[in-house]
């Protein structure tokens, strides 16, 4: 089982030989937020400042991505990296959204519209991450963090949806034996968002704190943040 984890950058020891590290962030606008956050730093940046000098970070990431172009992303990642890290699939929901629209006349009719969207969902993720896995590299995976719509009604409704999403992501985290960094729980204050939808500069330091933990070193195969 997957557990909680909170750790502190390694220190190095005198003498110790330190092997540099590059990260890859892959997905969508959770790592290319620039647009969003003004003059502030974006995710990229804020975690290129946490790590060490020598350390590299590599925004492979595009606002706006689904699972589709994370397969394409993973055919241009540097031949020196190190880690992986993948934010994706929050397009994918947004696209089938328009699903909490729908009228239905009992609580099973309504699963089953959700699990309508579930499975191709599942089908995408999967293969997504068998190409990010022939990479053999340490990889983290990020669920849906949950969107900070202005009408309350549908904030709520957006997260229970999502969670059908998000469990999709965690079940193939662990059979994977891959990180899992979990952003609802991470970006969970309305400061976390430039707009409903996009982390701002203060979210953005708390998703680049857990990659940093995460490229850190010192964590087993499978782990929660």
């Amino acid at each position: 089982m997957a557990t909680w984890l909170a750790l502190s950058p390694r220190k190095v020891a005198r003498g110790e030989t330190r092997t540099m590290r590059h990260v890859v962030l892959l997905g969508d606008s959770i790592f290319d937020n620039a647009a969003y956050v003004g003059t502030a730093p974006d995710v990229r940046k804020q975690l290129k400042e946490m790590m060490r000098r020598d350390d590299r970070v590599t925004l492979a990431a595009r606002d706006g991505a689904v699972l589709n172009d994370v397969r394409s992303q993973l055919v241009g990642i540097p031949k020196d990296a190190t880690h992986l890290v993948i934010s994706a699939g929050g397009n994918d929901a947004l696209q089938g959204s328009g699903i909490l629209d729908k009228a239905a006349t009992s609580v099973a009719e309504a699963l089953e519209k959700l699990a309508a969207v579930a499975e191709p969902f599942r089908e995408n993720y999967d293969d997504m991450l068998r190409q990010a896995r022939e990479r053999s590299l340490p990889t983290a995976v990020c669920t849906i963090y949950e969107p900070r719509f202005p009408d309350i009604a549908r904030r709520l409704t957006a997260a229970r949806a999502l969670t059908i999403l998000n469990d999709q992501i965690t079940r193939q985290a662990a059979s994977n034996r891959l990180s899992l960094i979990d952003l609802r729980v991470i970006c969970d204050r309305d400061e976390d968002f430039a707009n409903p939808i996009e982390p701002s500069a203060v979210g953005g330091a708390k998703i680049a704190h857990a990659v940093m933990r995460f490229a850190s070193g010192a964590l087993p195969s499978a782990a929660v943040f």
